[in-house]
């Protein structure tokens, strides 16, 4: 390409960059501008789920004390789901544990939409998942992340024994049990209800892990857009305690 082109080629260029700077006006675009990812401009298609990171933390509990209570709103999926084909936009992000008892969506009374949910057996944020709320948060504009753990969690049950064993479980599963071992180890220094100390306390370590993920999360938290909260779901009533609030 002679000189010419190539200044020709970069005048053409700037300018689109000028733009997505001045319309990012955050790390969260300028860092999703260059991966290829664009917020939507266009109307959401749940408007009820513009909310600040307060008001969606406030709604997720109002919505967990429905369920608990036995009154969970009728959702009607036909027409969310008619809605949502050309978008979506919800109102919080929950990184969840795989166990099958815990539903978020159920948990907190929501409709198609309305969570951003990724589940992994022991509820930590690896690579893929800081990933995948980065999505949620710079481009779906999720002001609120929940890291959500369970009363006797059987990934935190398993990394307690193993490392108590000294050995490796089988399979991939050694990858949950380096993933979950901080907390684990912490709580075994601790002593008394060790299980319930390393479930929380791996709420507690995630937490602070996706608070400080750079440069987008952290950013996202810096500028008060993004809350991110730890809970703990009962299994015996449904209620979500919340820790890790700061």
């Amino acid at each position: 390409m002679c000189d010419k082109c190539s200044e020709s080629l970069q005048d053409k260029i700037a300018p689109s960059r000028r733009s997505a700077m001045l319309l990012g006006g955050s790390a969260l675009g300028l860092a999703f501008a260059g991966a290829g990812f664009a917020k939507e401009t266009k109307t959401p298609p749940k408007p009820q789920n513009v909310l600040s990171p307060d008001g969606a933390l406030k709604r997720l509990m109002e919505g967990n004390a429905r369920y608990v209570d036995g009154v969970s709103r009728r959702h009607d999926f036909k027409h969310e789901r008619e809605a949502l084909v050309g978008g979506q936009n919800p109102f919080a992000a929950v990184l969840s544990c795989a166990d099958s008892r815990i539903a978020p969506e159920y948990a907190f009374d929501t409709g198609r939409g309305d969570l951003f949910v990724c589940r992994v057996a022991g509820n930590f944020a690896g690579d893929e998942t800081v990933a995948s709320l980065e999505y949620a948060v710079a481009v779906l504009g999720a002001p609120l992340i929940l890291v959500l753990g369970h009363d006797s969690c059987g990934a935190v049950d398993a990394t307690l024994k193993a490392l108590k064993d000294g050995k490796q479980p089988p399979g991939h599963i050694p990858s949950l049990v380096d993933a979950i071992a901080p907390a684990a180890k912490a709580a075994m220094q601790q002593g008394g209800e060790v299980l319930d100390k390393a479930i929380r306390q791996n709420v507690i370590d995630n937490v602070a892990k996706l608070k400080s993920a750079a440069p987008i999360l952290n950013a996202a938290v810096e500028q008060g857009k993004l809350k991110v909260v730890g809970g703990i779901y009962r299994l015996t009533t449904g209620t979500v305690d919340l820790i890790a609030q700061g």
